[in-house]
């Protein structure tokens, strides 16, 4: 069966993790201080690495600039303190605009033309 609706050129896989990140690091600033930070990093680590393979997919590979960071100081596994709590609160801003853009801009071709079908009896 056909669908007389457009199927779209590009899908955005990578905009439903990067909304999510965004959110988790913003909830996250009022946990910086406490114990339960570790939560937020294991989040926005494992988010950051979701969205790396689909930049790797997409070809974007520009992004992993800017993801391969955050996993890595967002890590919970061997954590990196800095010096102050105040950087802290502008990286997660800056990690929430990278997680953002990369979701809106990062895209993958859509190799599922339903329509393709329909398109060819006209």
């Amino acid at each position: 069966m056909t669908s007389r609706y457009p199927t779209p050129a590009f899908r955005r896989t990578a905009l439903a993790p990067g909304i999510l990140a965004a959110i988790v690091l913003l909830a996250g600033l009022a946990l910086i201080d406490g114990d339960t930070f570790i939560i937020i990093r294991y989040a926005v680590s494992i988010l950051a690495l979701i969205i790396a393979v689909f930049a790797w997919q997409a070809k974007h590979w520009w992004w992993l600039v800017g993801l391969v960071p955050i996993a890595v100081l967002w890590n919970p596994i061997v954590p990196i303190t800095l010096s102050s709590g105040q950087w802290w609160v502008a990286l997660q801003y800056v990690a929430a605009i990278v997680f953002i853009a990369a979701g809106i801009l990062i895209k993958v071709r859509n190799i599922e033309d339903k329509n393709q079908r329909f398109n060819s009896r006209r």
